[in-house]
């Protein structure tokens, strides 16, 4: 699995608790940033992962901004991606079981590190159970195919 993470400013420090825990899973990633405590644009970095994602470059990616709100809006403006915002475990597994999320969104301003890598490894170990879920993605896919 190749893994995209990237953050606004209002992400920046679970977004390298969420690196960590990528080094400690050898997990394969590449971090787009940013590295600053400045104000950035949430788009300028949600929707090139998106983008990367969606074009099959990463497997999967996680994003975080204050809210996880911001990003999680940008990255599903892309045809192909299925991001979650996710603020517990139990909808880290629900969102792979169930919709085949290939994009997590979370909050800095809502959870802590600790709980930030807890849904991370949840989501990223997680899989997709495919059945009756699995028409329920493809009617999304067909929907994008139609109209976007």
């Amino acid at each position: 699995m190749k893994v995209a993470l990237a953050s606004d400013h209002g992400g920046v420090n679970i977004r390298k608790e969420i690196a960590k825990l990528l080094d400690e899973l050898k997990i394969e990633y590449v971090d787009f940033g940013c590295d600053c405590e400045t104000s950035v644009d949430y788009p300028d970095y949600a929707l090139p992962v998106a983008e990367k994602v969606a074009n099959g470059e990463f497997d999967r990616a996680i994003l975080i901004c204050g809210t996880g709100i911001g990003m999680s809006i940008a990255a599903n403006k892309v045809k192909g991606v299925r991001c979650a915002l996710v603020h517990d475990t139990f909808s880290a597994k629900a969102t792979r079981a169930h919709n085949d999320t290939n994009i997590l969104a979370m909050g800095e301003r809502v959870i802590g590190p600790g709980l930030a890598r807890e849904i991370a490894q949840v989501w990223l170990t997680g899989e997709f159970e495919g059945g009756r879920h699995a028409n329920r993605v493809n009617k999304i896919t067909e929907y994008e195919n139609k109209h976007l």
